[in-house]
């Protein structure tokens, strides 16, 4: 074989590159085709959708799970559950935490031959995150719509002025698509208001629904309390009686009213002052209330551990206390008077402490030569110095220990006459010096 190989080696490099070109075409098609490889790739999450109808939904036909016109996944299989067609979407992985429990799907089609897709509402971030092999309710679903599906609710009659208005409208619009999307531009401002109109007309029919419900529960309960009724009209009519008894103090009230209501006025235009400087300061004050929780959250654990202090320790102390506290009165009047005073002194005292612990070089290596120690090493040396000098006294105190070195006493007479008018070594020396016993 090896001879046969070697014979032919040209035909079976040919040969395998074939097979190599054939194997890379073959997984470019899948990869196109949207087939997954269980090893290379991490297996899709599975959504499922139950409609009424899946017509014309073809797994393995390319056919796509779009939110918002960008494809998220395929439609993987359609089974029938119920009489409800059920059908399993292959999620990309990347996307299985899109969609939430409120979810909303609906079956369009991609071209005019029913290339189908699923249109997918992935919900609201408030609802749960739906989990592996979850099915959207057919409540939330919608199917494609055939136009028989529409037709078949009209009458025959309805059918034929239908087909009469659509024709007329594709000959009057023929050529004129260019127009009639100008129309449609023009016309989005009014599409927008009559938007926020038609809101606000079912706003109102939600209230008007829920007044005509609580008016149903008020007459009811009023029903029953006949009674109640007849002495609520007989007390309010005493209260009337009494208001008109009080015509004139209302005419007063009234006559005062408008001055009453000028000084509100003033009152009310000197607060909007204070309110907007009182908005801007609550705003800057938001990140700081924001922040309270964890700050509390934060002092637990302080406030648990000093419980027992405070209880123990703080609170006998401060019931001992409590007996010195009116005397301290007095103290703290005559302190208060001394404070300037000392303030003064504690204040020259620390520039000298600062002057005198002041040590420019003193972190340099040892015997640098830019080392300059500050006044405390100095202090430390005079010290020792000072002993050393002071360390001999007598019955006159302490003297400083003087050391005189000379060869002959004619020396010690030169040193002498050079100390001039020196008047302690003209006392120490000079008999010494002269006495025939000492020098000769």
């Amino acid at each position: 074989m090896k001879l046969a190989i070697s014979k032919h080696l040209k035909d079976f490099g040919a040969i395998i590159g074939l097979m190599v070109i054939a194997l890379g075409v073959t997984i470019y098609v899948l990869h196109n085709e949207r087939l997954r490889f269980p090893v290379v790739e991490e297996a899709p999450f599975h959504l499922k959708a139950e409609f009424s109808t899946a017509q014309a939904v073809t797994p393995g036909q390319g056919q796509t799970v779009r939110v918002s016109g960008v494809r998220i996944g395929d439609i993987a299989k359609t089974e029938l559950k119920n009489g409800i067609a059920i059908v399993t979407m292959d999620i990309d992985p990347e996307y299985s935490d899109l969609v939430h429990t409120d979810a909303t799907a609906l079956l369009r089609p991609k071209t005019g031959l029913k290339d189908m897709f699923v249109a997918l509402n992935p919900g609201t971030a408030g609802a749960p995150v739906a989990k592996e092999n979850w099915a959207i309710p057919v409540n939330n679903t919608l199917p494609d719509i055939n136009p028989d599906e529409v037709y078949q609710f009209l009458d025959a009659d309805s059918r034929d002025y239908l087909k009469l208005l659509v024709n007329g409208a594709g000959e009057g619009l023929k050529g004129r698509g260019g127009d009639l999307q100008d129309v449609f531009r023009r016309f989005e401002p009014t599409h927008r208001d009559l938007a926020k109109v038609v809101s606000a007309v079912a706003v109102r029919h939600s209230n008007l629904k829920r007044l005509i419900t609580k008016l149903n529960v008020l007459n009811t309960a009023l029903a029953g309390k006949s009674d109640q009724l007849a002495d609520l009209v007989q007390t309010s009519a005493a209260v009337f009686r009494s208001f008109a008894s009080e015509e004139s103090n209302i005419s007063r009230a009234v006559r005062d009213l408008p001055g009453a209501l000028r000084q509100t006025t003033s009152t009310l235009n000197k607060v909007t002052g204070y309110g907007n400087v009182l908005g801007v300061a609550s705003e800057r004050l938001r990140p700081a209330v924001r922040s309270l929780n964890k700050a509390n959250l934060a002092t637990i654990p302080f406030a648990k551990s000093a419980a027992p202090i405070v209880r123990d320790k703080v609170r006998p102390f401060v019931r001992e206390l409590q007996p010195l506290v009116p005397k301290l009165g007095a103290a703290a009047k005559q302190l208060g008077k001394a404070t300037p005073n000392l303030t003064g002194v504690f204040t020259v005292l620390n520039h000298l402490f600062n002057m005198a612990g002041y040590n420019p070089n003193g972190t340099e290596a040892p015997g640098a030569a830019n080392r300059d120690e500050g006044f405390l090493f100095w202090l430390a040396w005079l010290n020792h110095d000072g002993g050393a000098l002071f360390s001999s006294s007598d019955a006159n105190g302490p003297f400083r220990p003087v050391m005189l070195t000379a060869s002959t006493c004619q020396t010690l007479k030169a040193n002498l006459g050079e100390q001039g008018a020196d008047a302690i070594y003209a006392l120490v020396f000079t008999k010494p010096l002269y006495d025939s016993g000492v020098c000769s």
